[in-house]
């Protein structure tokens, strides 16, 4: 018996009855809230095309007793990254980019080089695929790196930056390695945001609302908030239960490094540059609406080979620092061997998440889509909660 047998012989036993799986959810829903390891959430579960679950868990706003409501607004942080990919991938779906395109086509001031000086050929694919020798400051040591020299921001907090600014800025700084040659959880969608702009010759946010919004009628995605009543204060894991953020918050994600700063109302600031790694704000159901286009084939804003390249792992067997049994799509993870990854999901599956308390995932197998935003960082990304959510989806 191979390794995953197991796994397929649960796969057969999965039941996603929708009274069952609600009851499930909700005990994990009201554990966490009761541990006070969340603050509040919205979960989505789509099963077959058809939304089996959904709930607005807790409270939205604590200091006010606001309760969290289904159409709440969020700051997306990561999760701006699939969105951000998709964007350019309907360019290529229009023929106006290509996968292997040298991004200094689009960007032509552009050019790091690595360590030793030696110039790099970047493209688009490798950008999207996060192998292009990028990182993120916040990644780099409590004791300074590059990016902290060179002022670069990694669109989490507010600055003086425009988009042009920030990348010329990153351009500077050395590369970590070789383009294609390793993987590293990165900048680089900013990078992609660059040139999705270049290649449309507007701002981003133009781009993604003409590409993505538009199309499937998204009415609150966007580089700014479309109903300041919505949006939801942000919250911060702490004892005995999570605070509200301050102005700037600098929380290192792994011991030792820098650390990542959080600026709430960075949102609210019509000013700010569009990262296109963690700008967007936006709700679980218009964000649930965008993976169910994919998983359904991508019309109408890709075709389904696009699709299939997409959620394709395209690292190989590059190992995925914290994300054991994992590759890397264009623009999100793709389960590789659920075994190594602990989890129920199926191989192929697309998970990624967002630092402001956000969880994901899809399997196609299934033809399951699951979306959890909360508005308490970190649980909401990778606490005990989301094994907690994902176990419950599928039974275990």
């Amino acid at each position: 018996m191979s390794v995953n047998e197991p796994l397929r012989q649960l796969q057969t036993l999965r039941s996603f009855e929708p009274v069952q799986l609600g009851s499930r959810i909700d005990a994990v829903l009201e554990q966490t809230l009761h541990d006070q390891r969340l603050v509040g959430a919205v979960v989505l579960v789509s099963h077959r095309g058809k939304l089996i679950y959904q709930r607005a868990a807790g409270l939205a706003d604590r200091e006010a007793q606001l309760p969290m409501r289904e159409d709440a607004l969020f700051r997306l942080s990561s999760v701006s990254k699939p969105i951000v990919s998709v964007a350019a991938l309907a360019l290529i779906a229009q023929g106006k980019l290509d996968l292997d395109d040298d991004i200094t086509r689009w960007l032509p001031y552009f050019k790091p080089t690595l360590s030793d000086g030696q110039p790099a050929l970047i493209t688009v694919r490798q950008l999207l695929s996060h192998t292009a020798g990028f990182t993120y400051g916040f990644l780099e040591s409590d004791q300074g790196g590059p990016y902290r020299d060179a002022g670069v921001s990694d669109g989490m907090e507010r600055s003086n930056l425009t988009l042009e600014d920030n990348l010329r800025r990153l351009s500077h700084a050395p590369l970590l390695y070789k383009p294609g040659s390793s993987w590293g959880y990165s900048i680089a969608t900013d990078v992609l945001g660059g040139v999705i702009a270049a290649v449309t010759g507007t701002s981003l946010s133009a781009a993604i609302e003409a590409l993505i919004a538009q199309p499937l009628g998204l009415r609150d995605l966007g580089f700014g908030v479309s109903d300041a009543r919505r949006l939801t204060p942000a919250y911060l894991n702490d004892q005995p239960q999570p605070r509200r953020m301050k102005e700037l918050e600098v929380v290192p994600v792994f011991e030792g490094t820098a650390g990542i700063k959080l600026e709430p109302s960075r949102a609210l600031d019509p000013t700010a540059f569009n990262s296109g790694g963690s700008g967007l704000v936006g709700s679980a159901g218009e964000f649930l609406q965008l993976l169910e286009t994919l998983r359904k084939g991508g019309a109408p804003l890709l075709s389904k080979a696009l699709v299939d390249e997409m959620t394709s792992n395209q690292t190989g067997d590059l190992a995925l620092d914290n994300w054991p049994g994992r590759g890397f799509g264009l623009g999100f993870t793709v389960l590789k061997d659920p075994v190594a990854a602990q989890t129920a999901e199926s191989v192929g599956t697309w998970r990624l998440g967002g630092a402001y308390g956000h969880s994901w995932f899809v399997d196609p197998v299934e033809q399951l889509t699951v979306v959890a935003f909360t508005n308490t960082a970190f649980e909401g990304m990778f606490g005990q909660f989301t094994v907690d959510l994902c176990n419950a989806v599928y039974g275990q």
